[in-house]
């Protein structure tokens, strides 16, 4: 399955959040529960869900394992720690 850009994802998912919490701090505000449930649904769409908690959960693991990825790759390329030997036995 293709997956979108990370930086999209985190992009969607902070504007959900913010959505979220403006929406938690005025209920009664239609234009914030508007923006809110449409946010969730560009969600579902970048990350294949059917509904938004699950698109958020999703995204969170997703971006999660893309920075966990990152940092591996990061570290392959420096090599070992410094004053240490690669080879075993040395």
């Amino acid at each position: 399955m293709l997956l979108p850009a990370k930086n999209e994802v985190a992009r969607h998912l902070r504007r959900y959040r913010m959505w979220e919490r403006l929406m938690l701090a005025s209920p009664a505000d239609r234009a914030a529960r508007e923006h809110f449930e449409d946010s969730g649904y560009t969600l579902c769409v970048l990350m294949g869900k059917r509904c938004a908690r699950e698109a958020v959960t999703a995204a969170e693991r997703y971006l999660k394992e893309q920075s966990g990825q990152r940092r591996k790759n990061q570290a392959a390329r420096r090599g070992p720690p410094s004053g240490r030997s690669s080879a075993a036995g040395r």
